[in-house]
Formats: structure tokens, C-alpha cells, sequence
């Protein structure tokens, strides 16, 4: 018999959220439900324990003690490297890629890549953010009342800015025909497969991978031309992504990126810089709508602070709340929901047994929805982000040696971009259009974010 899809819970008092597993399941209906949405999987009681065990064709263990988690994350970060199931996903996409890669590799691109996130170059690059700000609110206002899917919106506007800080000035990049090639590629290879979840290794051909090949090629292709491009014809004024990867070196070899290493690490950039942002932004233009109060709260800060003009990198102080909304977004929302590594060697983790070659997962979802760390876990609260949480709580962006390079470049981006927004226009939701959370790769809201938008 064919199992009926769950449908996302939202209540009067809660938005949407994912129906996690309240009985055991085979493996053909682990696969099935991971290949519809990959947190419907986790058990219900991972939101009401430290930790939970099973087999489905391979051990696994997920955590959801924070003292276990920075063991994992930090401690014995070499014990817990990415795991196969992560790099068979993905190293058809990026290769060995910042992502990716581990060791030595790993620790030289992330040198390279480091001072386009700094502090500095981060406030720096504010006014890209500021004008795709000011061109989405454009947008937004000439849609008038009708609804309008936010999602979409963000994707584009994250989109203009991560082009201009990896790209810019090229004009080798159509940003539609990444868009197509990176949805491919995920629609045919971002899903696992029965050979994934047996733990077969990594040498046996996954069929679904083999069907992604016209939009591997297409995407890889379209990086290569931009890196090419670079290399003829260089790039005048300020250096962005691909100057400063060029530019990079292997401290200890002198070696320097590769084009295939240029490539695989710009798309990685491309991917993940404006998609997680993009994300970050829809829940919470989602969450504003579905609670008035709080966006009237988050109005009256921006409008105060911004007194009628785009935001700025010098605003960011003056708007507490927006920033807390993007975090408690972040806390209900997660885009990248599941952290997975591979135990290398026997350890103990939370009082639990963990085996050589055992999957330990982190299932971020169920971590920042736990109830030994969260009151009300389920609801919308920003004001909760009045106070610091345990960092190894909430983890929205990793943490440890391998936290994400452009945390500090998301949150000032989607600040800007959320402040501007909610200072001009009042959001509401449409009715019967609710998004539902679905995790392939990043969580998404599927359906989109529908939304109707009227002058402040």
C-alpha cells in the first residue's frame, strides 16, 4: 500500500513544521520517505532526548547533547570527517572543493578563500547588498497587492549579490542558466538512493547520479568559461572571490588552484552563498506574516533606524530585533537541517557506544527544536535571542575548524535585505498557500512563499 505524504503542521499558535516519525520503519520506507523530504525521517523523540540510536542498514546515532556535538565538531574533528553519504552527493557537483575536502587540502582553500569574508571586506561589500535591497523592494512594490512567491524573489536578489562578490564584472555567467543547471542537477542527484542507506560503498554506480550528467556538464561548463575568461582577460578594481582563489597558494607547496579546483570552489560559493541566504529570508518574511506583532515590532526598529532609505552595513546596531528574527528563522528553519560524519576510530558519545565506520548525524532541525534546550520549542519567539544560546544548541551555521566561511557575510546580508523590506511594505499570508518544509539538499519551502505585500 502507498503511504499518503504527510502534510506540513500549523496551527493557530505554531507555523509550519515537518511531521517527524512516531513509529518504526523498514528500510524501503526510510528510503521512500527520505527521497520525499529527508527530515522526515528523524524520530519525534530526537526533539525529547540527548541522543538516539538505530540501524538501517548502516549504525547510526543522532545528537542532540550539545557537550557531544562540540566533541564531534571540534574536540575529535579528525575522528569525524564528512561523511560518504555527504561526499557521494556532492563531489559530482564540486568535487574536492572547501566543502569537501579534508586535512591539508582542505586547510589551504580555506586560506585562500578567507579574506573575502573578513570583517572588513564583509562591511565593505554592504553596498552590493544595499542595491539588490533596494532593486527587490523595486520589485516587491510593482507587484502591488497581487501575491507575490518571496522565495522566488530572494533567490534572485542573494543571487545579484553573490554573483557581484564571486564574478564581478563578468559577463560570462548567466545567472539563469546557473539557476536551471544547479535545480537539474539537484532534482536527478540531490536525492539518496537504496545503495546509500545499505552503506555500499562509494565505486558502485548510483543511477540517479548517471541521469544528472546534461546538467553537471551545463553547470561546470558555464564555471569553467568564467574562470577561463578571468585568466585572459584579468579583472580591474576590487579584488573579488575568483581574484583572490587565483591568487592563492599552498603555503608549504606553493601549488596553485587548479582550473577544475577554481571551478568546483566557485559553484560551491555560487551554491551555497546565495541559496542559504535566500532561504534564511523566505522563513522569515514567512514568519513576520504569519505573526502581525512581531512584524510591527520589526517595522517600527527599521523605519526608526533607516528613517525612509535602503539599509546600510552602519544600521546593522540599530536593528536588534531584525537580526534576532533572522536567528530565530535560522532556529526553526535551518537550511542545511542535517550534519552527517563518519566515525573513524570507537569513541563514546552522550553515554552511547559508537562503533569504527558508524554514521553520526547532528539533525540541526531536531537540535534547535529540542525541549531539554528550548521553552516552546515549536513557536516563533525571536525575543529568545535576547540572550546568547549554547553554542553547540544551535548551529545554523556548523561550528568548529569548519564553520561556514560566509557566516558573517549571510547575516549581513540578510539583515539588510529584511530590514529594507519590512520598513516599506506589510506582508500577510495567502490563505491555503502555507509553505511546506522539504529537505533535499537545503530546506526549502516547497510551493514557495506565497505572500501578499501592501504599503507600510
Amino acid at each position: 500500500m502507498q503511504q499518503s505524504k504527510p502534510k506540513p503542521r500549523q496551527t493557530a499558535a505554531l507555523p509550519v513544521s515537518v511531521p517527524l516519525v512516531t513509529e518504526p520503519m523498514s528500510i524501503l520506507q526510510s528510503l521512500g520517505a527520505a527521497r520525499r523530504n529527508v527530515l522526515s525521517i528523524i524520530p519525534k523523540i530526537a526533539t525529547t532526548q540527548p541522543v538516539v540510536s538505530g540501524r538501517t542498514g548502516v549504525r547510526w546515532h543522532m545528537l542532540m547533547d550539545p557537550d557531544a556535538i562540540r566533541r564531534v565538531l571540534l574536540e575529535e574533528l579528525d575522528n569525524y570527517p564528512k561523511s560518504l553519504v555527504t561526499k557521494n552527493l556532492l563531489r559530482p557537483a564540486i568535487g574536492e572543493s572547501l566543502f569537501i575536502a579534508e586535512g591539508a587540502h582542505w586547510r589551504w582553500q580555506r586560506r585562500a578563500a578567507a579574506p573575502v569574508f573578513s570583517h572588513r571586506n564583509v562591511e565593505n561589500l554592504a553596498p552590493i547588498m544595499s542595491a539588490a535591497a533596494e532593486a527587490s523592494l523595486a520589485r516587491i512594490e510593482a507587484a502591488g497587492k497581487r501575491a507575490t512567491d518571496v522565495y522566488e524573489e530572494m533567490v534572485r536578489a542573494t543571487f545579484e549579490i553573490t554573483t557581484k562578490v564571486t564574478l564581478s564584472g563578468s559577463d560570462s555567467f548567466s545567472p539563469d542558466e546557473v539557476h536551471r543547471a544547479i535545480d537539474g542537477y539537484i532534482a536527478a542527484a540531490g536525492k539518496l538512493s537504496l545503495f546509500d542507506v545499505l552503506g555500499l560503498p562509494d565505486w558502485v554506480p548510483r543511477p540517479s547520479r548517471a541521469m544528472a550528467g546534461p546538467s553537471l556538464r551545463q553547470m561546470k561548463g558555464i564555471a569553467d568559461d568564467a574562470v577561463n575568461a578571468r585568466r585572459a582577460e584579468g579583472h580591474e578594481g576590487v579584488s573579488d572571490l575568483l581574484d583572490l582563489l587565483l591568487e592563492g597558494e599552498d603555503p608549504e607547496t606553493g601549488r596553485k588552484m587548479t582550473t577544475a579546483e577554481l571551478r568546483d570552489n566557485l559553484l560551491t560559493f555560487i551554491v551555497a552563498g546565495h541559496e542559504t541566504t535566500a532561504l534564511t529570508l523566505s522563513w522569515a518574511l514567512y514568519l513576520c506574516a504569519f505573526d502581525q506583532d512581531v512584524q510591527d515590532r520589526a517595522r517600527a526598529e527599521a523605519q526608526a533606524a533607516l528613517k525612509g532609505r535602503t539599509a546600510t552595513a552602519e544600521d546593522l546596531e540599530n536593528l536588534p530585533f531584525i537580526r534576532m528574527i533572522i536567528d530565530e528563522a535560522l532556529r526553526l528553519y535551518p537550511p542545511a537541517s542535517v550534519i552527517s560524519r563518519t566515525a573513524q576510530a570507537d569513541d563514546t558519545l552522550a553515554g552511547r557506544e559508537v562503533r569504527k565506520g558508524d554514521t553520526v548525524m547532528i539533525p540541526i532541525y531536531a537540535l534547535h527544536r529540542n525541549a531539554l534546550l528550548w521553552d516552546a520549542p515549536d513557536a516563533f519567539r525571536p525575543d529568545r535571542f535576547a540572550q546568547k544560546p549554547d553554542r553547540y544548541a544551535y548551529l545554523p551555521f556548523g561550528d568548529g575548524p569548519r564553520i561556514c566561511i560566509g557566516a558573517s557575510f549571510a547575516l549581513q546580508e540578510a539583515v539588510i535585505i529584511l530590514a529594507t523590506l519590512l520598513s516599506k511594505r506589510r506582508f500577510s499570508l495567502v490563505e491555503g498557500r502555507a509553505p511546506e518544509p522539504v529537505m533535499i539538499l537545503t530546506l526549502r519551502p516547497e510551493g514557495g512563499v506565497w505572500l501578499t505585500s501592501e504599503p507600510a
